[in-house]
């Protein structure tokens, strides 16, 4: 008895073990088609060189500055000061250092739960059809018809400003779009021979979904996810200059768009001469970061859809 388990046990392992070796051989595939990609290349890159900017902010930058260690307020840049100071003395290159952290935190948190829900969705209405696929599809035309940006902002009022109202609020104005596209693909994947087969095997609805469907539509999911992440950003920055994003409590670290918000506040576009380093730095940081995640969503696109690779 015992030898035979072992033998099982030592069977199953190995099957585990070529089937992790399978799957590392086709991500390093994957990820050398995707790297190939001109435009995906440079938009790792540029989200790599942002991801290492937070994630080490201590190191190059030191330690968030707090209104009380400020010193001059709207100081141009100087040996102290690279970037030049806020409104409250701050040093502007330590608030854009830190603040890719909430930008970036609020813009994977927003794209996680859309892509969660809108995956959901779409598996579920495009597998199940019929009376469920009409019920989700006009809840999902209903949230696309919505101009999202007033929508978001409607939310965030209603809600007040916070850092889980704006993912909720990015959230809710994103996951329509990923529902559309899961969905369809759906319909075409659960019309496959395979999928024919697992139901004449006996195989549960749940279980079809689970380990047949879901990993055919899940590249798409991941190039809507990356690209949800863009707009996210871009929402973030967009909800906080208008005063809606997270509040900027007291030691804080405050986001790209809310130093956008108190440059705008301090009237820095329109002093004579105009402070170019405070409203400058953040907006071409949210800008770099949008069009990071765009690139590498539409290098994306391109390795998941051949297609688009003969146009």
């Amino acid at each position: 008895m015992n030898i035979a388990a072992g033998v099982g046990q030592a069977r199953e392992l190995s099957i585990l073990r070529e089937k992790v070796l399978n799957d590392l051989d086709r991500l390093q595939t994957f990820l050398r088609q995707l790297f190939r990609n001109r435009l995906a290349f440079a938009g790792a890159v540029i989200i790599l060189v942002f991801f290492a900017m937070s994630i080490f902010a201590p190191l190059i930058a030191g330690p968030y500055p707090t209104p009380v260690q400020g010193g001059a307020t709207l100081d141009p840049p100087s040996n102290a000061h690279i970037l030049g100071t806020d409104y409250q003395g701050r040093d502007i290159f330590t608030l854009l250092v830190y603040g890719g952290r909430i930008s970036l935190l609020i813009g994977f948190s927003a794209s996680a739960v859309a892509m969660v829900l809108g995956t959901l969705v779409g598996l579920i209405g495009g597998f199940y059809g019929r009376i469920t696929d009409q019920v989700l599809a006009r809840a999902t035309d209903f949230f696309l018809v919505i101009p999202w940006l007033p929508f978001a902002i409607v939310l965030s009022l209603v809600m007040g400003p916070s850092l889980q109202t704006t993912i909720i609020a990015i959230a809710v104005v994103s996951w329509p779009t990923t529902a559309r596209v899961i969905r369809s693909q759906v319909l075409t994947v659960k019309e496959r021979l395979f999928i024919e087969r697992a139901k004449a095997v006996g195989a549960g609805t749940p279980y079809i979904i689970w380990k047949h469907v879901l990993p055919n539509v899940m590249p798409l999911v991941w190039a809507e996810a990356v690209l949800t992440i863009s707009n996210a950003v871009f929402t973030e920055a967009f909800l906080s200059f208008f005063g809606l994003g997270p509040p900027p409590g007291a030691g804080a670290i405050v986001s790209w768009g809310t130093m956008v918000n108190q440059a705008y506040t301090s009237l820095a576009l329109i002093s004579n001469p105009p402070m170019w380093w405070y409203f400058l730095p953040p907006g071409l940081a949210i800008t770099l970061v949008v069009l990071g995640f765009a690139m590498v969503g539409f290098g994306l696109e391109d390795v998941v859809n051949p297609r688009l690779r003969r146009r």
